[in-house]
């Protein structure tokens, strides 16, 4: 009982030093993630890159992604309904605000930054018609938090979100981190996705 306790406590520790947190997941209009088979990522050719992000960390975190998706039994296709939207926020604060709500038919947050994630494909071009009891989480806490989209983009369907803190360093410089970190950073974004992994990519 004492070696299962100090497990415990240790693998407590280990998580609570972690440098990646997951902000939100979030399942939308009682999607069956399941019973999707193929599944595509946003190109930047389809949208603009977040400011601060280069092709290389597109790639890497497309990867990252991409990883996953597979190690769920999901296959790439690019006519796939299945649409994975990408989004970094580099602003510090988290406030909650209706959707829509000083939100114009851009790909980022400008003029507001405070409040908006940069999502490389309009995250309003999908979302449901404004409600007055809808809230989303406009701003974070602390900068680098990578969000994720998941939409049925034939139907213009929310489906899931989720969002990671952090992907950049913290040291100051605003640099996101390697490949492996960044990989990390993507395991703990699906950390809580309905869709578990194959028994073969099972730890």
């Amino acid at each position: 009982m004492n070696k299962i306790l100090a497990f415990l406590a240790a693998a407590a520790l280990l998580t609570s030093c972690s440098p990646y947190a997951l902000v939100n997941s979030e399942t939308y209009n009682d999607a069956d993630l399941a019973s999707y088979k193929t599944f595509r990522i946003i190109t930047p050719d389809e949208g603009k890159l977040p400011p601060g992000m280069e092709m290389v960390t597109y790639y890497n975190i497309a990867a990252a992604i991409r990883e996953q998706m597979v190690e769920r039994g999901y296959t790439e296709d690019a006519a796939s309904p299945l649409l994975i939207n990408l989004a970094l926020s580099v602003e510090k604060g988290l406030q909650t605000e209706p959707l829509y709500q000083n939100y114009y038919p851009y790909y980022g947050p400008y003029p507001y930054p405070t409040y908006y994630p940069f999502f490389m494909y309009p995250r309003q071009y999908y979302w449901p018609e404004p409600n007055p009891n809808a809230q989303v989480i406009t701003g974070v806490y602390r900068e680098g938090v990578l969000t994720m989209d998941m939409v049925n983009i034939d139907k213009k369907l929310p489906l899931y979100s989720a969002s990671v803190a952090t992907i950049l360093n913290g040291n100051g410089e605003s640099r996101f981190r390697n490949l492996k970190g960044i990989a990390e950073a993507v395991q703990t974004l699906f950390s809580r996705f309905p869709v578990p992994l194959l028994p073969q990519y099972r730890k």
